[in-house]
C-alpha cells in the first residue's frame, strides 16, 4: 500500500491540535526583538536573545513580566497591562520579519490534510495573533480553526484549552493528538484525556523528555508517525456510513 493510503487509513477523520510558537513555526526571533524594543523604551537593557527564547510559548504578558524581571524592573499589575499592549502593537508590525515554520512543517501539513485529518491550533497566544501570523507564513488554509488562549474557557496547561479545540473542528477527543513543545502542552493535553507528542525542537526550560508528553520526536517529519502510533488503540471512523 501506498504512503498516502495508509495516511488516510489510520489518520482520516483524527483531530491533530497544534502548538504554534515553538512547534509549528519559530518564532522566537521577532518575539525577542518586539521584547527588546520594549525595555529599550523604558530605558532598560536588552536581554542576549539565548536567555529570551526559553521563554517565548506562554503568552505576550508572560513573556513581559519575565523579561523585565531579568532585566531588573519587575512588572507590578499596574504597569502591566499598557505594556503588554504596546509589545503587542509593536509585534504585529515585524510579527514574521525573521518568523519562519520549522523545516518539514509544510510538507506534514499537506500529507495531514489530504489524509483527511482535522487540523486546529491550541496555542496560548492570542487569537488574532496566532491568526496574523499563520498568515504571514502561509500556514493559514492547512487549520480548521485556531484556538488562542482568549478563545477558551482558560488557557493551557487546563485541559479545557485541548477539549475547546478539539471541539472547534468537530473532533473526538478520543481520536486526538496534541502536538506541542512545552510542559503546558503536556500537561494541557493530560488533563484533556488526550495523548501528546513533545518536538525537541522547541522552547522549554525543562528538558523534553521529562514534560510527560507521551512520545519525543526530533523532527517535525515524524509527526505523522507519532500520531499513527498513538492513534493505534483508538477506534477507527466508520468511513462506510
Amino acid at each position: 500500500m501506498s504512503q498516502l493510503h495508509d495516511l488516510k487509513e489510520a489518520l482520516s477523520g483524527a483531530t491533530i491540535a497544534f502548538d504554534l510558537d515553538g512547534t509549528l513555526v519559530d518564532t522566537a526571533p521577532d518575539l525577542v526583538g518586539a521584547l527588546n524594543a520594549i525595555l529599550a523604551q523604558e530605558a532598560l537593557p536588552p536581554l542576549p536573545f539565548d536567555d529570551v527564547r526559553l521563554m517565548v510559548g506562554r503568552g505576550a504578558r508572560a513573556l513581559l513580566e519575565r523579561g523585565f524581571a531579568a532585566a531588573g524592573s519587575p512588572l507590578d499589575a499596574e504597569r502591566a497591562p499598557p505594556l503588554v499592549q504596546r509589545f503587542i502593537d509593536h509585534y504585529l508590525t515585524r510579527i514574521a520579519d525573521e518568523s519562519a515554520p520549522f523545516p518539514g512543517v509544510v510538507e506534514v501539513l499537506t500529507q495531514l490534510k489530504i489524509a483527511g485529518a482535522k487540523l486546529v491550533v491550541c496555542t496560548n497566544k492570542l487569537t488574532n495573533l496566532s491568526v496574523a501570523l499563520l498568515d504571514a507564513v502561509e500556514l493559514t488554509p492547512f487549520f480548521d480553526a485556531v484556538i488562542g488562549a482568549d478563545s477558551a474557557p482558560a488557557a493551557k496547561p487546563d485541559g479545557r484549552h485541548v477539549a475547546a479545540a478539539i471541539a472547534a473542528v468537530g473532533g473526538d477527543p478520543a481520536r486526538a493528538v496534541m502536538v506541542g513543545d512545552s510542559i503546558n502542552d503536556a500537561l494541557g493535553a493530560k488533563n484533556a484525556g488526550v495523548p501528546s507528542v513533545m518536538v525537541s525542537f522547541g522552547y522549554t526550560e525543562e528538558p523534553v523528555d521529562t514534560l510527560g508528553g507521551d512520545l519525543v520526536i526530533h523532527s517535525f517529519l515524524d509527526v505523522p508517525k507519532a500520531c499513527i502510533s498513538l492513534l493505534a488503540s483508538c477506534p477507527a471512523p466508520n468511513t462506510r456510513l
